[in-house]
């Protein structure tokens, strides 16, 4: 069996680390919580600090690994891929450099802008406090705040949803200032986001289904940005508020930037995700970033009806094929989370038993524990996942899975409901 090195515990690790395991990996996991199931899965595994490049190398060696995959955004602004590539071991994930394609959000501004690139928002990098407050001001209330590195899903914040006055966004604005140097500020737009994962070897690009993922903590969309309540799917790998030329858009717009970065000698190999927004009459970048999603890579995942070792190799070697198989199923995905999640969380135990429906799955996040009994952590516990024939009844079977759930825990209900579909193909101005 193929040796694969799998850096990350989340529940996206552990939808990666089972279909490793369905083509016949034996998994070797780095991962700073004991996630039960990827403990199941993996061969040997090491519980340590995910950024810590040189122990994670040195596991590597001492395992003998044929090939490598990391997870998490955070491992990826680090000399892992880097050192891995350097040491012998193929990588099917972004160098340091190109990863920067997320790890900086100025970076990828700056490639779209310089190669003309479909989607790009006006936006503007800002050192100074006095520029800022004069730019803030132009703009009046239709701006975004962005700080320039990682987040994690949490520190974007846009005026009208996350504070109600310029003030206030100016005040945050300057806290992001003060504490990094400098803060992206964009124009803000309107419509429906959605997020685009491919697979590329750094020239050819393998486009997954498009997902829809819900940051917002609470139902309708409202409360603090997290990173991520759940996602949806649909079986005709669009979403049925899309119009019908914007997936070919979006992956259009993913092949420009990966051809920009080759032409800039930054060769991108990985999984590449774009979030795009589809306005009333255009197609938006909002980010791209340099790994699977979570949720949505989950969602991508458990649909993936193809060899992800081969395709994993030849991200690594090179020789891609543009088509990979998924199943025609729709998937709606709820992370259960702590009570407080997202403000301040209150982790305890869960007890987990069977969902009772052979559509419906549990991956396993932020806990550790056992299988039937694990311990939260203060982020996401538990994705529960069901594909069905629509996204309704996929939501639905989430929905009646969930008493097989014991303990105190939240998640939002509306993700994938018949409500709110209905209001999403209403605002799209889409007759059902």
């Amino acid at each position: 069996m193929t040796r694969v090195l799998l850096v990350g515990g989340g529940g996206r690790e552990d939808a990666i680390c089972r279909a490793m395991v369905r083509s016949e990996a034996s998994v070797y996991a780095v991962l700073k919580n004991e996630n039960p199931s990827i403990l199941r899965l993996s061969t040997d595994h090491r519980i340590m600090d995910e950024t810590d490049h040189e122990k994670i190398l040195k596991f590597a060696r001492e395992s003998g690994v044929e090939l490598a995959f990391i997870g998490p955004d955070p491992v990826l602004n680090t000399p892992l891929v880097d050192r891995l590539w350097q040491s012998g071991i193929p990588v099917a994930s972004p160098s340091l450099s190109a990863a920067r394609i997320e790890t900086s959000k100025e970076y990828m501004r700056a490639v779209l802008t310089r190669h003309s690139i479909e989607g790009n928002i006006p936006s503007r990098t800002l050192t100074d406090a006095a520029e800022l407050s004069s730019y803030l001001r132009d703009l009046g209330t239709g701006f975004v705040v962005k700080p320039v590195g990682l987040t994690g899903g949490k520190g974007v914040r846009v005026m009208g949803d996350h504070f109600r006055t310029p003030a206030e966004g100016l005040s945050y604005a300057n806290e992001v200032l003060d504490r990094d140097g400098r803060v992206l500020i964009e124009e803000k737009i309107q419509g429906e986001e959605f997020s685009l994962q491919a697979f590329t070897d750094g020239e050819r690009v393998a486009p997954m289904p498009i997902a829809q993922d819900y940051k917002r903590a609470f139902e309708g969309d409202t409360g603090p940005n997290t990173g991520g309540m759940g996602a949806i799917t649909d079986g005709d790998h669009s979403l049925p508020f899309l119009r019908d030329d914007v997936r070919d858009r979006a992956v259009g717009i993913m092949q420009q930037i990966i051809r920009a970065m080759k032409e800039e000698g930054n060769l991108f190999r990985g999984v590449m995700y774009g979030q795009f927004m589809q306005t009333a009459k255009d197609l938006r970048v909002i980010e791209i970033n340099a790994r699977f999603a979570d949720p949505e890579g989950i969602n991508v995942l458990h649909i993936l009806d193809d060899d992800l070792l081969d395709i994993l190799f030849s991200i690594a070697e090179g020789n891609l094929r543009t088509y990979v198989n998924f199943h025609g199923k729709s998937t709606v995905l709820k992370y259960l989370v702590p009570v407080g999640y997202g403000s301040n969380p209150e982790p305890g135990v869960l007890e987990v038993g069977d969902p009772g429906n052979p559509d419906v799955d549990i991956y396993y996040a932020a806990v550790s524990g056992t299988l039937s009994r694990v311990r939260m952590s203060s982020s996401r516990s538990l994705a529960m996942i069901a594909t069905a024939q629509s996204i309704e009844e996929a939501s639905h079977a989430v929905e009646e899975s969930m008493k097989c759930i014991s303990g105190r825990f939240y998640h939002r209900r509306d993700i994938g409901s018949p409500e709110l579909m209905k209001r999403k193909l209403e605002l799209a101005g889409i007759r059902q």
